[in-house]
């Protein structure tokens, strides 16, 4: 099954650069099948990967959460299945 991995964050106050960046150098356990980053307005930053797994619960690696000065809340995460 295809897995879609969501992880969310809201930079704090005028460091939304600074997340993008942060979100651009994490280098994950392995390679994802894909993986996008894009921003919104409030300094918000998302990155999406795509994994082949056995299961939607199976482990996968993930980004981390941020500094907490580097971040207006915690990181949000989803996973979805694709379907066809």
């Amino acid at each position: 099954m295809r897995v879609a991995v969501m992880w969310e964050a809201r930079a704090a106050q005028g460091r939304g650069a600074e997340l993008l960046e942060w979100a651009r150098s994490q280098v994950l356990a392995y390679e994802p099948q894909r993986r996008e980053i894009l921003r919104a307005p409030q300094d918000r930053v998302l990155v999406l990967t795509w994994w082949e797994a056995e299961t939607f619960d199976a482990e996968l690696p993930e980004l981390p959460e941020p500094d907490a000065e580097l971040i207006a809340r915690p990181v949000h995460r989803w996973r979805f299945e694709s379907v066809e």
